[in-house]
C-alpha cells in the first residue's frame, strides 16, 4: 500500500481533546477493504458524541467520523484503486428491514465512527458490500475530498425528500440552511418545488437565495404567529396551494422543530432531519385534525447514493460552494469552532499526509 501506519485522532473522553494515535494498518477479511481517506466531513452527530454525551456503540477510545471518501488501497482485485464514498449507514442486506427497502435503519447496521473506527484518520477498514464507486466523470469537476459530503450531508436530505413524495410545484419549507439544510433546499428545487428557506442567520439565507431558493425568511425576531402569517403570504405570492405543504426541519434545534410542527396545515408532511437532545411539548392531535404526516429519517440507504452522485456529475446539484477543507491535524480547533457556529460551510478534514 505504500504506507504501513494508520494515523488517527481518537475520542477518549467526553469533552476532552481528540488524541493523535499511530497504529499498524489493520488486517482485513475477504469482505473488507482498506480505504485511504481523502477527506471526512464534520457532522453534528460527531459533536453529539464528543460534547453532548450521546454514547457511541463502540466503547472509547474511538475514531469518530462517518462522512468519508477515499481510494481503496487493499482488498479484492476488483476494488483496488477505486475511488469511493463510504455510506454513513452500512446495512446487513439480509434482515427484514433490509428486504423491505429500509436498510438505512437495519438493526445490524454498522456506522463508521460509531460502531467501528471512523474517518478522522489516514485509512479506514470497512466492508465493501455497499461502497459507492465514484466515476471519473464527477472527478473532472470535483476533488474527491469535496465528495465526502455526499456520504451524509447530501444523501440524508435526498432520502427524506423522496420519502416525503415531493412533487413539482409543491411548496417546500426548509427550516435551517446550514451544512445539511442548504443541500436540502437545493434538492427540493431540483425536484421542481417552490422553496422557502427559513433560518436565523442572514448570511446562510443569502447564500440560499443566491443559489436558487425562491424566498428566504429570517425568523430571529419573530414569534410563531408572525412567522405563520409571513409563510402564508409567501405561499400566496408563489401561487401554490394552501394545503399539502412539505416542511423539512434541518436545523436540529428545539425552536426549529417547534416551528416546523406549528407550520403544519391540511395534508402537510413534516420531515425531521436535524437531531437534538431537547424535548418538545406539542399537541399531536394537530396531526389528526390536519390529516398530516410526521416522518423521520436516519441516514440514507446505499441504493440511493448513485442517484446523488449522478446529480453532482451532471451539474444539477452544486456542492463545492458549500465545502471548506482543513488539515486533519486541526481537528480540535475545527470541532470547537463548529460547536460555536463559526463556520458557514461544511467542514471537511483532509489527512495531512494526503
Amino acid at each position: 500500500m505504500g504506507e504501513n501506519k494508520l494515523q488517527s485522532w481518537q475520542m477518549t473522553e467526553l469533552n476532552g481533546e481528540l488524541q493523535f494515535r499511530e497504529s499498524p494498518i489493520p488486517e482485513i477479511n475477504d469482505k473488507e477493504v482498506i480505504v485511504k481517506i481523502a477527506g471526512c466531513g464534520v457532522c453534528h452527530t460527531d459533536l453529539s458524541f464528543w460534547h453532548y454525551g450521546v454514547k457511541t456503540k463502540h466503547p472509547l477510545p474511538l475514531t469518530l467520523g462517518h462522512e468519508i471518501s477515499g481510494t481503496v488501497v487493499a482488498g479484492p482485485a476488483n476494488w483496488m484503486n477505486k475511488n469511493v464514498i463510504i455510506p454513513a449507514v452500512l446495512p446487513c442486506g439480509e434482515c427484514e428491514l433490509c428486504k423491505k427497502g429500509r436498510g438505512n435503519i437495519c438493526q445490524n447496521q454498522l456506522m463508521p465512527g460509531n460502531d467501528f473506527d471512523g474517518g478522522f484518520a489516514s485509512h479506514i477498514k470497512v466492508p465493501f458490500k455497499y461502497l459507492c464507486q465514484v466515476n471519473d466523470n464527477v472527478l473532472k469537476s470535483h476533488s474527491l475530498e469535496q465528495l465526502t459530503v455526499i456520504a451524509d450531508a447530501v444523501t440524508t436530505p435526498y432520502q427524506v425528500i423522496k420519502k416525503s413524495k415531493l412533487e413539482p410545484n409543491d411548496f417546500a419549507i426548509v427550516i435551517g440552511v446550514g451544512g445539511v439544510g442548504i443541500y436540502g433546499a437545493l434538492i427540493t428545487k431540483i425536484f421542481g418545488a417552490k422553496v422557502l428557506a427559513i433560518d436565523v442567520d442572514d448570511q446562510k439565507l443569502n447564500t440560499a437565495k443566491d443559489n436558487g431558493v425562491d424566498a428566504i425568511l429570517n425568523v430571529k425576531e419573530l414569534d410563531i404567529k408572525s412567522v405563520k402569517s409571513r409563510v402564508r403570504e409567501i405561499a400566496k405570492d408563489f401561487g401554490v396551494s394552501p394545503y399539502r405543504w412539505k416542511i423539512y426541519e434541518m436545523s436540529g434545534t428545539k425552536a426549529g422543530q417547534e416551528l416546523g410542527f406549528n407550520l403544519l396545515t391540511f395534508a402537510s408532511t413534516l420531515s425531521i432531519v436535524g437531531f437534538t437532545m431537547d424535548k418538545l411539548e406539542v399537541r399531536l392531535s394537530n396531526l389528526m385534525a390536519f390529516d398530516a404526516e410526521l416522518i423521520g429519517t436516519w441516514g440514507c440507504k446505499p441504493e440511493l447514493y448513485p442517484e446523488v452522485v449522478d446529480l453532482v456529475a451532471n451539474g444539477k446539484l452544486k456542492i463545492e460552494k458549500f465545502v471548506e477543507t482543513f488539515p486533519l491535524s486541526k481537528i480540535n480547533e475545527v470541532f470547537k469552532n463548529t460547536l460555536e457556529h463559526k463556520y458557514t460551510k461544511r467542514s471537511v478534514l483532509v489527512p495531512d499526509s494526503k
